[in-house]
């Protein structure tokens, strides 16, 4: 019986593996030869001492942090979750570096979007303290006292915030779809660091846009030399995306506004097939200058000569340069019902083509200025929320700005995740738009959870930590977005998980209390732990999604858990005999062999375990482990 791995996914092993894919000559006993690698890539290899990088002082220690595997666990909790039987959400309290290492193996390359919006590092906000040793007893450690800024007498202020923004993203990349993108909203303060850090991390060729979002009309007035007005979106695809990737469809007012003229197809616009660009002509694109042959009494269209069509119109200028069109002859063959002859009142007949309304699309600008994007209007929503007009969260993003993001990169079914969640913006969104197009995403809230202070207006209201308040607002939202629209199969729910150490003992050899220490490994699972925490770490460690279905069996007594359908069976009971081996296998699935799953010490006997392990074997299910 093979024993669960009780670390989330090995980043340095799931690296070496795929090299071996890649270049499998160089592989010597199983191990990198790295000198063959070098003849391989040959070109490619920098071998100057003096290259252009962008390090600090930790930079290695921080890249080594993303690799290091997380020994915590996400531990269910039902009390503070909403509609936990039947909601695809997660709102996940914990360190957001520990957290994202337990996703790896359930969500590698799953989340279509990321949005997130971390600490500016503006000297009054919180930067992450992590400890590269036990970061889990760190986290512990950090939740219990009042957190502190990162000031700028820091003698390490940049170092400190890249050294926690480094492993957090590389993280974040791996969870990321083929097709996925990040959005992160950043200040001048970090922006030129943060630039750095991504085309390291995602690549130059992956950058997308530096997008200006005017989120303050008014400006700072409490400036030093400029009252601020703005802020940043820098956006970075996983890979290289298609040409109109980022596009949306136009408004209806927009179409109306931009397609004046309709036929039997629809409504359109006349666009000039003349290309308008000068740096393009006959000279260089010979084979998009052609004739077109024009009848001036119906107006109709032939790329040959013939008898009637009298007027010769070619791609030249008024000044006499001779130009191009946009088109190639067989393309213009192929499409000519869409072209149209115009002559102007001079007498110049010039060649359009038609472009309908139905499916265009727009690109997006990269500067934001719209009203809805403002701080003032993110507040504003969230206070009518709360019902307050106290500051209960400081500067909450605009619902409309995460929607526009949304909108332009994420469909139906897709996952959304945000590692810095704050007030839960990104959940809201998600509901409201969900609620508009029918849609159907899910969310990932990831958040620690940071004591609010004792003189704020949140702690004054109830609201302990940051966690308390963007669960509460999800909760809030989500019912005010089904009473406005009526719609009740909205998914507004969301399962709360917290992070911990793990629920499996770890072996500490005392050797002055040897024998006790003998006795309590008997049973390896936490004295406070439940089955339930111990489950949910299995499907992390094991890779299955938080949200994957579960049924609960009770036999004689004892739980049973169906999970997928079938493709996981699991019993964390003691005292386990072969009825329950036989009564689990009732349950397997009928397409896939399913993996099997006992507490290590959960067995009556070893005789009985050696008998459970063969049975199942013989009901063709080989993949037993225990826990």
């Amino acid at each position: 019986m093979e024993k669960l791995d009780g670390k989330s996914l090995d980043l340095v092993q799931t690296n070496i593996e795929a090299l071996k894919q890649l270049f499998p000559e160089v592989v010597t006993e199983r191990k990198i030869d790295f000198e063959k690698l070098k003849l391989i890539l040959g070109e490619e290899i920098e071998k100057r001492n003096e290259r252009y990088e962008f390090t600090w002082h930790g930079k290695t220690q921080a890249m080594k942090l993303a690799q290091t595997p997380s020994t915590g666990t996400l531990r269910p909790d039902k009390q503070s979750s909403k509609n936990w039987d039947t909601t695809e959400n997660l709102y996940i309290e914990g360190d957001n570096l520990e957290v994202l290492k337990l996703l790896q193996k359930s969500y590698f390359g799953k989340i279509k979007m990321i949005y997130i919006d971390p600490p500016y590092n503006t000297g009054k906000d919180f930067v992450y303290k992590d400890d590269f040793r036990d970061n889990i007893k760190n986290y512990k450690e950090m939740t219990q006292q009042t957190t502190k800024a990162n000031t700028e007498t820091n003698g390490r202020y940049h170092t400190d915030w890249l050294n926690m923004m480094y492993p957090r993203l590389k993280l974040a990349r791996n969870l990321l779809r083929e097709d996925g993108v990040i959005f992160i909203s950043i200040d001048d303060n970090e922006m030129a660091n943060l630039k750095k850090i991504c085309d390291e991390i995602f690549g130059e060729d992956n950058f997308i846009a530096q997008i200006t979002v005017l989120c303050n009309p008014k400006g700072r007035s409490q400036d030093k030399y400029f009252a601020t007005n703005h802020e940043y979106l820098l956006v970075y695809s996983k890979t290289i995306l298609d040409k109109g990737y980022f596009s949306i469809e136009k408004s209806e007012e927009q179409i109306m506004k931009e397609y004046p003229l309709e036929d039997q197809k629809g409504k359109y616009r006349l666009i000039e097939l003349r290309n308008t660009h000068r740096e393009f002509g006959k000279h260089n694109r010979k084979n998009l200058f052609y004739p077109f042959y024009v009848n001036p009494l119906t107006k109709e269209l032939s790329l040959e000569y013939k008898e009637g069509y009298s007027v010769t119109v070619e791609p030249i200028w008024d000044d006499g340069y001779e130009g191009c069109w946009t088109w190639d002859k067989l393309k213009a063959l192929k499409e000519i019902n869409l072209l149209v002859a115009k002559a102007s009142s001079k007498g110049n007949w010039k060649i359009y083509r038609k472009n309908y309304a139905e499916g265009s699309k727009k690109m997006l600008k990269t500067i934001f200025i719209d009203k809805l994007f403002y701080t003032e209007k993110g507040q504003s929503v969230f206070s009518d929320l709360f019902t307050t007009k106290e500051k209960l969260f400081p500067s909450p993003k605009s619902v409309d700005l995460i929607a526009k993001l949304l909108i332009t990169t994420t469909q139906n079914e897709d996952i959304i995740l945000d590692f810095f969640s704050g007030s839960a913006t990104t959940a809201h969104a998600v509901m409201q738009l969900n609620a508009e197009d029918g849609g159907n995403r899910k969310f990932i809230m990831v958040q620690l959870p940071e004591p609010t202070a004792e003189n704020s207006e949140a702690y004054k209201a109830g609201y302990k930590n940051i966690c308390e308040i963007g669960k509460e607002r999800i909760r809030r939202a989500g019912e005010k977005i089904v009473q406005e629209t009526g719609k009740t199969d909205l998914d507004i729910g969301f399962k709360v998980f917290t992070l911990d150490s793990s629920n499996v003992k770890t072996w500490d050899p005392d050797f002055e209390n040897l024998k006790q220490n003998l006795f309590n490994y008997k049973d390896n699972i936490k004295e406070d732990r439940t089955k339930e925490d111990l489950l949910y770490e299995i499907l992390l460690k094991i890779g299955l999604p938080l949200t994957t279905p579960i049924e609960e069996i009770d036999y004689n007594g004892k739980t049973i858990y169906n999970v997928g359908f079938g493709s996981v069976l699991l019993c964390l009971e003691n005292d386990i005999d072969l009825d329950i081996v036989h009564e689990m296998m009732k349950y397997k699935s009928e397409h896939l062999s399913p993996k099997v799953i006992f507490k290590e010490s959960g067995f009556i006997n070893d005789s009985v375990k050696i008998n459970a392990i063969q049975t199942l074997k013989k009901n063709g299910i080989n993949d037993v482990r225990s826990v």
